[in-house]
């Protein structure tokens, strides 16, 4: 009996798609081949978390809805709670550049610090000084708060300058 050859063995079927078949049969027979390997995927993996225990899911409960409410000021001067007021009515509020507010109701830095000052011009313009000083170590480019605010894309930098200026107050007990 001898043995068959290599090359008397019969080739593997050939499994691409003929040349001549259209666009649409090629699509279809890759589809089909796609859906087998995905069911034999599925099927392996199966096999192999099998040995994974399965507890029931962990229910979670919202959490109950919270009033907003304004933190006590965490500054010990009265510019630096300013400060952290006018910010805190800037987040409320909502942030607007190049008008003191908008029709939405949005506010820009200046009015959030006159509306939180009420009333005591001296404290705002005060307030109002040290933020400008905070905004120009970063941008130094700044000559006014409206100026630098109307420069800016969204509330983030604004409310870092505010958080900055009430740092300022507060090391310097203002």
């Amino acid at each position: 009996m001898t043995m068959p050859t290599l090359a008397s063995a019969s080739p593997p079927p050939d499994l691409t798609a003929p040349a001549d078949i259209g666009l649409e049969t090629r699509l279809v027979l890759t589809g089909a081949a796609m859906t087998a390997r995905l069911a034999q995927a599925a099927v392996a993996f199966e096999v192999n978390t099998a040995h994974i225990p399965t507890e029931p899911p962990l229910e979670i409960a919202a959490p109950l809805p919270l009033t907003p409410t304004l933190q006590p000021a965490p500054d010990s001067t009265p510019i630096a709670a300013l400060l952290h007021r006018a910010r805190h009515r800037l987040e409320q509020d909502g942030w607007c550049k190049d008008a003191l507010y908008d029709e939405d109701g949005a506010i820009c830095p200046i009015r959030a610090i006159r509306l939180e000052a009420h009333g005591d011009r001296s404290l705002a313009d005060d307030a109002c000084v040290l933020l400008l000083e905070a905004i120009q170590r970063d941008f130094t480019w700044a000559q006014t708060i409206p100026s630098w605010n109307a420069q800016q894309t969204s509330i983030a930098p604004v409310l870092l300058g505010f958080d900055r200026a009430a740092q300022l107050a507060d090391t310097r007990s203002q």
